[in-house]
């Protein structure tokens, strides 16, 4: 904060990583609650990821801890806002796919994931039926069918 401020200096993004990194903790913040199992998901999607494989725990635990700062004080539409346009239309496609396939890591959709999915389509230019088609390898991925 400036000497004499009273407002806080506002945090944003600045590189892809970032980007991809925000849009995956937006996917598991979407519909207001933040499990343990939706964090151990995401850490695993970005840990293996350049350049997150390189980064230290502390680093990491930076990273998110910033990015948990814009989520709170802007909420989710905020952070995808900012993070969208950072992102290439590969990396775009990349982003989403992993969105699906955390909110999915607690086996619910509920309507809250259902309006992030179609909002986060939107802001990164990516079609309802490309995004159905993610949806539905994603689904196919998560279906315990040997259960069946």
């Amino acid at each position: 904060m400036a000497i004499g401020s009273s407002t806080p200096t506002r945090v944003s993004l600045s590189t892809p990583a970032e980007a991809f990194a925000a849009i995956a903790l937006a996917a598991i913040a979407c519909d207001g609650e933040l499990t343990a199992v939706e964090a151990r998901g995401l850490r695993q999607q970005l840990e293996y990821r350049q350049p997150f494989c390189q980064l230290s725990h502390s680093a990491m635990g930076d990273l998110l801890d910033r990015l948990l700062g814009i989520l709170r004080s802007e909420g989710w539409p905020a952070l995808v806002g900012q993070a969208a346009p950072l992102l290439s239309p590969s990396q775009r496609q990349t982003a989403l796919a992993v969105a699906v396939q955390l909110t999915l890591a607690d086996e619910v959709k509920s309507s809250d994931e259902r309006s992030f999915l179609k909002t986060l389509a939107q802001q990164l230019e990516i079609t309802t039926e490309r995004l159905a088609q993610i949806e539905e390898v994603i689904g196919l991925l998560h279906r315990d069918s040997l259960a069946e």
